[in-house]
C-alpha cells in the first residue's frame, strides 16, 4: 500500500492538469505523468497503468468538447474505434510480458521527426484536402500500429493519431486532433480495464489526478478551437522535442 505526502499528492495533481491540457491539444502528456509516478515511488507498469486511469478522464472530456463543437462524430468512427479497442487490448497485455526498453530507444527518434516534418512542411493540416488514403486502409495500417503503442506504453499516441487523420485523412489539424481524442480515449478505457483487472492500479492516487485531468483537457480542447492550426502545430512541435530530450535522457 502506497503512502504519499501532501505534497507529493499535489505535485501530481498539478502534473495531471499540465498533461490534460497538453494532451488535448497534441498529445504527449504522459511524458509528464508517467516519470512523475515512478518518482513518487510506483513501478514503471504501475506508473503506466496509473497514468491510464487519470488519462482517461482527460481524453473523455476533450472528445467530448470536441464532440459537441461538432468536429467529430464517434458513429461515424465505429469501425476506427472497433480496431482501436482491440490493438490496444493486445498492447495492454503484450506490456505485462515483455520489456518496453527497445521502445523507449527508439520513440526518440520518431519524435525528432515528426518535430522536424512539421518545420519543413508548414502548411501540413492548415487546411483540409483529399484523402490519400481511404478510411479502411487507415483502419489497417496506422490505427492498429497507434493503437497497439498506446495500450503499450503510451506517450505521443496523440501527436500520432492527429498526424495520421492530417496526411492521410486530409483533414485540417483541429478536426484532426478531434479524431485523435476519440480513438485516445478509447485505447485508454481499454488498457485501464485490462491493468484494473491485473492489479497494476493505484485508484486512489489516479482519482486523484483524473480531476486535475478533465479540468486541463477541457482548457485545452477549448484552446485548440479558439486559437486554431497555427497554435496545434506549434505547440506539437515544442512537445515532441521535449519528448525526444526527456527519453534520450532517461534511456541513456
Amino acid at each position: 500500500m502506497f503512502e504519499f505526502s501532501i505534497e507529493m499528492l499535489l505535485l501530481l495533481v498539478l502534473v495531471a492538469f499540465l498533461s490534460g491540457y497538453i494532451d488535448a491539444i497534441a498529445g504527449g502528456g504522459g511524458l509528464l505523468t508517467i516519470p512523475t509516478l515512478m518518482f513518487a515511488g510506483l513501478s514503471p507498469i504501475q506508473a503506466i497503468a496509473t497514468n491510464k486511469l487519470q488519462a482517461c478522464f482527460g481524453s473523455f472530456s476533450a472528445s467530448r468538447f470536441y464532440i459537441r463543437a461538432g468536429l467529430v462524430a464517434p458513429r461515424q468512427m465505429r469501425w476506427s474505434i472497433v480496431v482501436a479497442a482491440v490493438s490496444a487490448a493486445v498492447g495492454a497485455f503484450a506490456i505485462q510480458w515483455i520489456a518496453a526498453d527497445v521502445l523507449l530507444w527508439v520513440m526518440p527518434f520518431v519524435f525528432i521527426a515528426v518535430a522536424l516534418f512539421l518545420m519543413a512542411v508548414p502548411n501540413v493540416g492548415k487546411t483540409a484536402r483529399p484523402a490519400t488514403v481511404s478510411e479502411r486502409t487507415l483502419n489497417q495500417t496506422a490505427v492498429p500500429a497507434v493503437s497497439f503503442y498506446d495500450g503499450f506504453l503510451g506517450p505521443g499516441t496523440g501527436t500520432f493519431f492527429t498526424l495520421s487523420y492530417a496526411q492521410l485523412r486530409g483533414l485540417d489539424l483541429v478536426k484532426a486532433t478531434a479524431h485523435a481524442k476519440v480513438l485516445n480515449f478509447t485505447t485508454n478505457i481499454v488498457s485501464l480495464l485490462i491493468f484494473l483487472v491485473a492489479g497494476h492500479m493505484v485508484l486512489v492516487v489516479g482519482l486523484s489526478m483524473a480531476v486535475a485531468q478533465v479540468i486541463g483537457a477541457r482548457l485545452g480542447a477549448a484552446a485548440a478551437i479558439q486559437r486554431g492550426v497555427g497554435f496545434i502545430r506549434g505547440l506539437t512541435v515544442m512537445v515532441c522535442i521535449v519528448m525526444s530530450i526527456s527519453l534520450l535522457v532517461r534511456a541513456l
